[in-house]
C-alpha cells in the first residue's frame, strides 16, 4: 500500500517517534509530509523514510486555540491543502498522525478522493484541548475518516465521549523494537560516574518540562525522600515553557536540592540513562494518552512509578509489573520512591516482569501487523 503520512511536527516527541515505526514497512512507497522543519525530518531520513517538508510556513493553531484564532489560520492553510491534495492522489490514503494533520487531511481526502486515516495520540479533554479544537476534531474524524487508531482504551473513550464515532475506531498501542534497549554495562557505568551517581539512588525523569508533566512534584516527594534519593531531569522545554523551567530551578533551590537534581536536557542516550537509572518516575497531572516512557523504561528493565490516569493504567499494574502513584500527590510517590529504595530484590522481580511483559506486548512487529490488517480492510472499503 502507497501511504501519505502527515505530521504536524518539526520535532519528534511521542506521536513522532511512533510514525517512525509505523512507516519503515512502507518506507519504499511511502511519503511522510511535515508542516514544519526540524530534526524529526533527519530522524526520518536517518531510517530511510521518504520525507518532505511541505511548508515553512508556522501554522498559528494551538491546542487551546480559540474559533476566531482557527478561522483566521484558513488563509495559511490553504496552499498547504492544494499542495497536499496534488500529492495524494499518487497514493493509496492519506495517515494524519497529528490533529493539524488531520485537518488538512480532511479536505485533500475530500478532493483526491483518498481513504483518510486519523491516528489519535491524544486524550481529547478539556484539560488538553480548547472545546473548538475538540469540537474540529471530531467532526472531522467522524465525517471524513474511514478509521480511527487510537493509542489507548483512554484516547479511545474520551474521543467516544466528545462524540466520536465507536465504529470506525480501533485501539492499537505504540510498537517498540526490545533490541533497541539492550545497553552496554560499560556505557551505563561511565554514565554514572560522568553525573556522579554512584553510591546515589537514581530516579529518572524523562519528559520535555512542562507543567502537566509534573517534573515539581518529583522535586517535591524528593524532598521527602532518603538523602541517598537523587533525580535526573532528561528533557527541556518546548512550546514557550520556558517560565516553567525557572520555577523548577528556583523550587530546587527552595527545597535545598542543587547537590540532588540534576538538569540534563535534551539527549540522545535514553536507553543508556535509563538503564543508569534505580527507578523512572512519570508524574503527569493531567491523563497521559499512552505514556512512551512507561514501557522504554520497563523494556531497559527498570522499576517505574506512574500517576495512575490516563493510558497509564493500562499499562501497569500496581505491584505486579511496576508501581502506581496518584496523580499530583507527592507524599505518596514519596512512600514508592522510598519503599523500591528499601526493598531491591522485590523492586528487581517487578521491573523484570515489566521487561517481559512490555516485550510480549507491545513489539513492534505485532503492533505492525495489527496496524497492516485495519489498512488492508481500509482498501477493501476503498
Amino acid at each position: 500500500m502507497k501511504i501519505l503520512f502527515l505530521d504536524q511536527s518539526g520535532k519528534p516527541g511521542g506521536a513522532e517517534l511512533c510514525l517512525i515505526d509505523i512507516a519503515k514497512p512502507y518506507q519504499d512507497t511511502c511519503l511522510v509530509g511535515l508542516f514544519a522543519d526540524g530534526s524529526f525530518r533527519r530522524l526520518l531520513e536517518e531510517n530511510h523514510i521518504p520525507v518532505q517538508v511541505l511548508t515553512t510556513q508556522v501554522i498559528q493553531v494551538r491546542k487551546e486555540s480559540s474559533l476566531i484564532t482557527g478561522l483566521g489560520s484558513i488563509g495559511q492553510l490553504l496552499p498547504l491543502i492544494v499542495k497536499v491534495t496534488k500529492i495524494a492522489r499518487k497514493y493509496d490514503c492519506i495517515y494524519a498522525n497529528t490533529q493539524k494533520a488531520l485537518v488538512v487531511g480532511t479536505v485533500a481526502s475530500f478532493f483526491s478522493r483518498r481513504p483518510l486515516v486519523y491516528h489519535l495520540h491524544d486524550i481529547l479533554s478539556s484539560e488538553h484541548f480548547s472545546q473548538t479544537n475538540r469540537r474540529i476534531a471530531v467532526t472531522a474524524a467522524n465525517r471524513f475518516a474511514s478509521l480511527v487508531i487510537a493509542n489507548s482504551q483512554a484516547s479511545k473513550i474520551a474521543f467516544l465521549e466528545a462524540g466520536g464515532r465507536a465504529d470506525i475506531t480501533e485501539i492499537v498501542y505504540n510498537g517498540f523494537n526490545p533490541k533497541n534497549y539492550q545497553t552496554d554495562k560499560f556505557a551505563v557505568n561511565q554514565i554514572r560516574a560522568k553525573l556522579e551517581l554512584n553510591g546515589k539512588f537514581v530516579v529518572g525523569h524523562f519528559s520535555r518540562l512542562a507543567p502537566w508533566k509534573g517534573q515539581h512534584i518529583l522535586l517535591e516527594a524528593l524532598a521527602q525522600c532518603p538523602e541517598q534519593v537523587t533525580a535526573i531531569l532528561v528533557g527541556d522545554a518546548l512550546f514557550g515553557e520556558q517560565d516553567y523551567v525557572q520555577q523548577l530551578r528556583q523550587l530546587v533551590a527552595t527545597l535545598k536540592l542543587e547537590n540532588r537534581v540534576k538538569f540534563l536536557g535534551f539527549r540522545s542516550d535514553i536507553p543508556q540513562l535509563m538503564t543508569a537509572c534505580d527507578l523512572v518516575a512519570h508524574t503527569s497531572i493531567a491523563p497521559e494518552p499512552f505514556g512512551r516512557v512507561i514501557v522504554e523504561a520497563m523494556l531497559c528493565g527498570k522499576p517505574v512509578v506512574a500517576a495512575a490516569s490516563g493510558g497509564a493504567m493500562e499499562l501497569i499494574e500496581h505491584g505486579i509489573n511496576g508501581f502506581l502513584a496518584a496523580p499530583g500527590k507527592p507524599q505518596e510517590l514519596a512512600q514508592v520512591i522510598t519503599a523500591c529504595l528499601n526493598n531491591s530484590h522485590e523492586t528487581a522481580a517487578i521491573a523484570n516482569r515489566g521487561q517481559t511483559v512490555a516485550s510480549q506486548r507491545f513489539d513492534v512487529d505485532k503492533i505492525n501487523k495489527q496496524i497492516a490488517q485495519l489498512l488492508s480492510r481500509l482498501g477493501t472499503k476503498a
